[in-house]
């Protein structure tokens, strides 16, 4: 048996996503039956899978323990510098300048040094972020710009903030401007143009096509020759 308490930045959550972040080990299938058989409890109730948590609600999981087994905290942000270039910094946000090179997310390659790692690095080490306190949130990136591409990326310190900052973002009040360096010269003094991205995922290359295309998005970069 294991009991959990919501803390503020699992609120909100549905049941069942919430579960599967928190516990890994707990297989999809088991946890769905355990609720409708109600070996998992809200508030010591019968609870939907639907549902959608609150601060200081109590899970009780009546299961074995295999499924709450974790191996020893190991912290890889902690393998990343915790230097960032913070352009502004308050109780719930960072906004960063992101140097070219850096990615913003790890990847196969670059397994520990990211901007994401050294964001909770730099939010550990200032004891604002406790993993091991935390059931299902991390800090994390609300925007995200191309390894090779300098430029801010913000940053969320709690739930709450990240879901503002998403719904922002999915509203388009964020804008995005870029500065790039072209070779040729532009007929236009300023234009918009329009084509069609589409990504090989074998290959993992994008392709931009002039034509549409199965499967592609439509894209539009409005530029301006400075």
């Amino acid at each position: 048996m294991k009991t959990v308490t919501v803390g503020p930045n699992d609120a909100g959550q549905r049941l069942d996503k919430f579960l599967t972040k928190s516990f890994p080990n707990l297989p999809q299938s088991m946890m769905y039956k355990s609720i409708r058989k109600k070996d998992i409890k809200r508030n010591g109730r019968r609870c939907a899978i639907s549902e959608r948590l609150q601060e200081g609600d109590v899970l009780t999981l009546y299961l074995k323990d295999e499924f709450f087994q974790t191996e020893p905290e190991q912290f890889d942000f902690l393998k990343a510098p915790d230097r960032l270039n913070i352009l502004y910094e308050d109780a719930n946000i960072l906004i960063l300048d992101k140097q070219p090179g850096l990615l913003v997310h790890p990847d196969k390659t670059y397994h520990f040094d990211s901007l994401i790692a050294r964001v909770q690095h730099y939010l550990y080490s200032r004891g604002e972020y406790r993993p091991e306190g935390e059931n299902s949130f991390a800090p994390a990136l609300v925007n995200r710009i191309d390894r090779n591409t300098g430029g801010l990326v913000m940053a969320a310190k709690n739930a709450e903030a990240l879901r503002i900052l998403d719904a922002k973002v999915r509203a388009r009040e964020v804008k995005k401007w870029y500065l790039c360096v072209v070779c040729g010269t532009l007929e236009q003094k300023e234009d918009t143009l329009q084509a069609y991205l589409f990504k090989n995922e074998k290959q993992n290359r994008a392709f931009i096509s002039a034509r549409p295309q199965k499967g592609a998005k439509t894209i539009r970069t409005r530029y301006r020759v400075l």
